[in-house]
């Protein structure tokens, strides 16, 4: 089985390094955004990258997890995991869909998104503050702008049938609060793909084991 994975905004692979999963691993990296594009025609653009010649499934984490839950409505992924995101747009916080009503993310200049390291840490949750801070300096200021946009102004009402959730329960950046998930990592911040990693990998793999038995 593979697995495409599509990291977070300010991410990239290197966030699912720590993972061992019982599937072949694919990083679906980022394309260039196209001028005021929205978040599901990007999904859509990026999923040509997808060999549908064989079962897949797909794994996102926070903004990654919107853009897998639109390839997930387009395509036919055996199971879509879901991790420390929103499967529909109502489950982001009120104040970043008010903040995309106000197309501000469009007169705010790029180079104002580049996050502070130390709040970065903070938001994310996560002692790995080398890492964080490399993976940030990597992150083009004008793709962070665009998906600002894009994430805020996100308009899902549907969930998939397919889909497979996680959250962690410090998340900061998108608290789980009331909204459903079909597992939760106790303690675990928006980082959590990579400082929980064996918790998550043993959860993604009980998932693809059940999977491979259904279809056997």
């Amino acid at each position: 089985m593979r697995i495409y994975c599509i990291s977070g905004l300010g991410a990239d692979e290197r966030v699912f390094e720590k993972l061992k999963l019982d599937a072949e691993m694919i990083h679906l990296n980022w394309i260039e955004p196209n001028k005021n594009e929205d978040l599901k025609s990007y999904a859509l653009r990026l999923s040509e990258k997808i060999d549908q010649s064989q079962p897949f499934c797909l794994m996102g984490v926070s903004f990654g997890g919107m853009i897998a839950t639109e390839i997930g409505k387009h395509l036919n992924p055996v199971k879509v995991f879901l991790i420390s995101t929103a499967e529909i747009s109502d489950e982001l916080p009120l104040h970043y869909r008010a903040f995309g009503k106000t197309n501000l993310s469009k007169l705010i200049p790029s180079k104002l998104y580049d996050m502070p390291k130390g709040m970065a840490s903070f938001m994310f949750g996560t002692d790995e503050k080398e890492l964080l801070g490399k993976i940030l300096d990597d992150t083009d200021p004008s793709f962070t702008k665009w998906a600002i946009g894009a994430l805020t102004s996100w308009d899902n009402k549907s969930r998939l049938v397919n889909s497979y959730k996680i959250n962690g329960t410090k998340d900061r950046l998108i608290p789980l609060n009331s909204h459903p998930s079909h597992y939760t990592v106790q303690n675990a911040g928006h980082f959590m793909i990579y400082d929980k990693a064996d918790e998550i990998s043993k959860v993604v793999n009980q998932q693809l084991d059940l999977t491979h038995h259904n279809n056997a």
